[in-house]
């Protein structure tokens, strides 16, 4: 029956090319959304956890209430003691500090006068480390335009853009101006390394990365850090595990150093729990069942309607099956089966050629650099989507339901129409 049915599909081309270009439309269009949101949700947390957040993020109380503001007379002390009891606990965890201050930095002449001066956010990292984990992390390796890495103490990397605004060559010396954790005034000398490129506006604006130990020396803050971040092995954040994480080690917090009238008593967060990063993993899965519900409403009300005009055209084929002896109900199930093939050949079709969009995407991306100047979100400039495993499936749901919904509802009408004027017509 379906084979018989399936035959008649491909030799009446009406009834089939135009709802299989129609459902393959719907379904193209819900895999390359898809795809779409997947790959911008994943560059956003994965770029706000390697650069801000962190899968798990400790700071002081104090800090955490001010963290905008990078409050460093606030920041955690005795940090290498506390890595040493966090990598005891949790050894599948990646435990790194990292210092976060603004300044001002200062390029001098051959004379030593003031030649540029610009406002800079900066980061003190472990660089110089063997074994530090900062250089995959921040994947400054990639991020290199000119110079090198720094191999020495009093080195930094600035950001291309800074270098390019404050006319800066590989090997000058630089001046960051700014104040140490107990308020007064801190100037200490650098020697610009390389610059590097991430990719991000807010980041390559005026972003400089530092060594954490000269931080440290430059800051007054010895063996302190503004937060200690913390990453999977794999780098794939898994919201409940980290979650649970955080929630055990809150706990240790309050029974070791705790004390509710300090604020430099240690906190940690997991990523789900800060800002609106937490906001978009949660409403994720709702937005993307949203969309296919929209997808879903919208094939069925094209596909019903088309369903109405073919099952006018079909009058007389119904009035002969139904002369012939075949009941409305038999008639009514074919059809729904006729729709059924139709739906799983527009799905495979539009699902065909919405990972052919979708990979393409992934792999070269579109550069939306000239949009992004004015935002302020840690996000590659670059959009590229995510193919998952879900994506090779998901327009099978709008797809399939679409065309069976608006055929079920069409075909509602052969129980309402009665033989005789079936007959009637076909005489006409």
């Amino acid at each position: 029956m379906i084979r018989f049915l399936i035959k008649g599909l491909i030799r009446d081309r009406s009834r089939s090319l135009f709802p299989i270009l129609m459902v393959g439309s719907g379904v193209f269009l819900t895999v390359l959304l898809y795809c779409a949101m997947q790959g911008v949700i994943s560059d956003m947390v994965d770029s706000n956890a390697r650069f801000e957040a962190g899968h798990l993020r400790i700071m002081t109380r104090g800090y955490s209430e001010l963290s905008d503001q990078m409050p460093n007379d606030m920041a955690l002390l005795n940090v290498s003691d506390l890595i040493i009891d966090l990598k005891k606990d949790y050894p599948d965890i990646t435990w790194t500090p990292r210092i976060k201050f603004g300044g001002l930095l200062d390029i001098p002449d051959e004379e030593g006068i003031t030649r540029s001066q610009s406002p800079v956010f900066g980061m003190g990292i472990n660089l110089i480390e063997t074994e530090s984990p900062e250089i995959a992390i921040l994947n400054l390796e990639k991020a290199i335009v000119q110079g090198s890495l720094p191999r020495a103490r009093n080195e930094i990397l600035i950001s291309n853009t800074l270098a390019k605004r404050l006319n800066v060559s590989i090997g000058d010396s630089a001046t960051l101006i700014g104040s140490t954790m107990h308020g007064s005034m801190s100037m200490h000398n650098f020697r610009v390394a390389g610059t590097v490129r991430f990719g991000m506006t807010t980041l390559d604006r005026s972003t400089i990365i530092v060594d954490i130990d000269d931080v440290r020396d430059a800051l007054d803050m010895i063996d302190g850090a503004s937060e200690i971040v913390g990453f999977r092995k794999n780098m794939i954040y898994e919201d409940n595990t980290m979650a649970k994480v955080a929630m055990d080690l809150n706990m240790k917090f309050i029974n070791s150093y705790w004390n509710e009238d300090s604020e430099f008593s240690p906190v940690i967060f997991c990523l789900g729990e800060q800002g609106i990063l937490g906001y978009m993993l949660n409403i994720t899965g709702t937005a993307i069942g949203f969309v296919i519900l929209v997808f879903v409403f919208v094939m069925s009300i094209v596909l019903w309607n088309s369903g109405l005009m073919n099952g006018i055209r079909r009058y007389g084929e119904v009035g002969i099956r139904l002369a012939m002896g075949e009941a409305k109900g038999g008639i009514y199930r074919s059809m729904i089966i006729e729709s059924l093939c139709i739906g799983v050949a527009g799905s495979v079709v539009g699902t065909a050629f919405g990972l052919m969009i979708s990979y393409w995407l992934q792999n070269v991306g579109f550069d939306f650099g000239s949009i992004m100047q004015k935002y302020t979100i840690i996000m590659s400039t670059v959009f590229r989507a995510r193919v998952t495993t879900v994506s090779y499936f998901i327009g099978f749901l709008p797809g399939v339901f679409a065309s069976v919904i608006g055929t079920m509802f069409a075909g509602i009408g052969i129980y309402r129409r009665q033989t005789s004027q079936l007959f009637r017509e076909l005489e006409v």
